[in-house]
């Protein structure tokens, strides 16, 4: 076991999470820029050090132990306090110094961006030296994130409450109902009534969507999909009609691949929040950063096409 942590104890718990992430000691050579051998290497000398296998490498393929699963929470969280720690201590006197880890979802409207930008540049103006982390993940995931300390703030839409979370609206969403050039309804679309669409095929999202349980019948529904991209496939696909966000939808529309079933009926309007832990857990960046993103959307915007 460790008795005292070492420059190289680092480096190979680096090496280590590389494996980790890369899915294996072979993909993890491109990663690393160096070869299957050393990094071989420098992972046996950490499973030496720590007194125990962290994984199974070999013809089998490569899986983790389980004392491995357990050890890279411990691993990311000290990477994360050493690398805090370097920042903190080459910037001594600034108010603001540390991580700040975001998590959206992707394809957010244009509008929407914009003001997340507006934000980021408010706090960089700010007496700061913070360091930006922003994923994209599912709005399931993000969550997930959230409550084991990942990530800070999670911007997306969440179709329940976490009671440990905080949610706050930053901006909304329109949906329409869409077919494609070859479905019997592209040459009607428009005026389809909400009769006419629930008698075809519909692609769904495969999480709740409690804005749209009125649009059509579950029967009728016969492809479902996590995200806007698996939706907009199986639509233009011309067997299915589904929903996609205005702005998302447009570049298709224009090209003639998509048309709005009947934009004045079939449509919904979606919330999408801003997602923290409870104030007591959020640091002075979070609290620095939530502040910047309420005085984005209080300031005016020109508009921006979606």
């Amino acid at each position: 076991m460790f008795s005292q942590l070492t420059d190289l104890d680092l480096r190979s718990i680096r090496v280590f999470l590389a494996i980790v992430d890369a899915g294996g000691v072979s993909p993890a050579q491109a990663t690393l820029n160096v070869g299957q051998s050393t990094i071989s290497t420098q992972l046996a000398t950490l499973e030496t050090r720590l007194g125990y296998r962290l994984c199974e490498r070999g013809r089998g393929g490569f899986s983790l132990t389980a004392r491995g699963e357990q050890f890279i929470d411990a691993a990311r969280a000290l990477l994360s306090a050493v690398d805090t720690f370097g920042m903190q201590a080459r910037n001594v006197g600034r108010k603001l110094v540390g991580t700040l880890d975001i998590g959206m979802i992707g394809h957010t409207p244009v509008s929407a961006s914009a003001r997340i930008s507006d934000a980021i540049g408010r706090f960089r103006a700010r007496d700061q030296s913070v360091r930006f982390s922003i994923l994209v993940r599912s709005p399931g995931e993000l969550e997930e994130l959230l409550l084991n300390g990942r990530i800070q703030i999670g911007i997306g839409y969440f179709w329940h409450r976490v009671p440990s979370l905080e949610y706050t609206e930053v901006f909304a969403e329109d949906q329409f109902a869409y077919c494609a050039k070859g479905h019997p309804l592209f040459a009607i679309a428009g005026e389809v009534s909400p009769a006419e669409a629930a008698a075809h095929e519909w692609a769904w999202r495969s999480y709740p969507l409690p804005e749209a349980e009125s649009s059509t019948t579950p029967q009728n529904v016969t492809a479902v999909a996590d995200n806007m991209e698996a939706v907009a496939m199986l639509v233009l696909s011309g067997q299915h009609l589904g929903y996609l966000p205005g702005h998302f939808a447009a570049p298709f529309v224009k090209q003639g691949l998509l048309a709005a079933v009947n934009p004045a009926l079939m449509r919904y309007r979606v919330a999408f929040h801003m997602v923290t832990r409870a104030r007591q857990h959020r640091t002075d960046i979070v609290e620095a950063f939530i502040d910047d993103m309420k005085a984005a959307h209080a300031a005016p915007h020109a508009e921006v096409d979606q």
